[in-house]
């Protein structure tokens, strides 16, 4: 696959020797927690020069534990690896962006032509309040999402910094759930990992359909620009900040529903009175 060169307003020089060795590896991320409190310098953030790449598909999904009756599930592909919509409050603005690309920029720009970028500027909205237009402008060159050896990394390229929810993320480095990560300007994180994940489908289809209908909620993250949401904020909640996106992982989505299709209906009773 040919090196894609980044938007011109990207400087693309060749990275530092640190970072081309962290993408030689099989694992690209650091521990987030470690990546998110420490400064970086503009050499170690630059869109890496190496070429991105689709995940490579896992074996198919099997389990010592799950009955012979089941059939394997392989990994399925998608034409597009990723839908992101857009957020203002509590309402969609525009319509959803299909990424086909493996690596996209989001920013608060306006070029509507570029399929690896995600122009947020050129979205209007006739109920935008003034809070909303000031984050507006804050967004620059936003975010880039990269699809990096069987993981996707989350690169802050804006002047302000943002703030992430990403399941897997958190689980991975034994955080709660709901933790939110601020993620400053020109700093990185690893917000999926497709081989974890597979490992943790696998052991759930033990534990049968809720343990794994709760794995969903790993295949989507959410991303505010500037402002920030959780405990320690005064915005409880991803809908009470000004701008911010959903991005949605389509094939560990179409993952989990075939495995929930393997596994039928959960043993619920459910009355007039539940």
């Amino acid at each position: 696959m040919p090196v894609e060169s980044p938007p011109s307003y990207i400087a693309s020089p060749e990275p530092s020797s640190t970072q081309q060795q962290s993408m030689d590896k099989y694992s690209v991320a650091s521990s987030p927690q470690s990546v998110a409190s420490s400064p970086m310098t503009p050499n170690d953030i630059r869109p890496p020069t190496s070429p991105a790449a689709p995940p490579i598909a896992p074996p198919p999904l099997t389990h010592h534990n799950i009955s012979p009756d089941f059939q394997a599930v392989p990994f399925p592909t998608s034409k597009y690896w990723c839908d992101i919509s857009y957020y203002e409050l509590n309402n969609r603005v525009g319509e959803a962006f299909h990424g086909s690309e493996f690596n996209l920029y989001i920013d608060g720009f306006t070029d509507p032509s570029d399929s690896r970028r995600f122009c947020l500027g050129q979205l209007t909205n006739i109920n935008r309040t003034a809070d909303v237009e000031r984050c507006r402008k804050q967004i620059g060159k936003g975010l880039q999402l990269q699809m990096l050896n069987n993981t996707v990394q989350a690169y802050c390229l804006s002047g302000s910094s943002l703030f992430i929810q990403s399941q897997n993320c958190n689980q991975r480095n034994g955080w709660h759930p709901n933790t939110v990560c601020k993620l400053p300007s020109l700093c990185s994180l690893n917000l999926f990992d497709y081989r974890q994940f597979a490992q943790l489908l696998s052991e759930s289809m033990a534990h049968g359909f809720e343990a794994v209908y709760q794995l969903s909620r790993m295949c989507t993250f959410r991303v505010s620009f500037v402002k920030g949401w959780g405990a320690e904020y005064s915005r409880q909640d991803v809908t009470s900040t000004p701008c911010w996106i959903e991005v949605k992982l389509n094939s560990p989505l179409q993952w989990v529903d075939k495995c929930l299709n393997q596994l039928g209906a959960p043993n619920l009773t459910c009355g007039s009175v539940s």
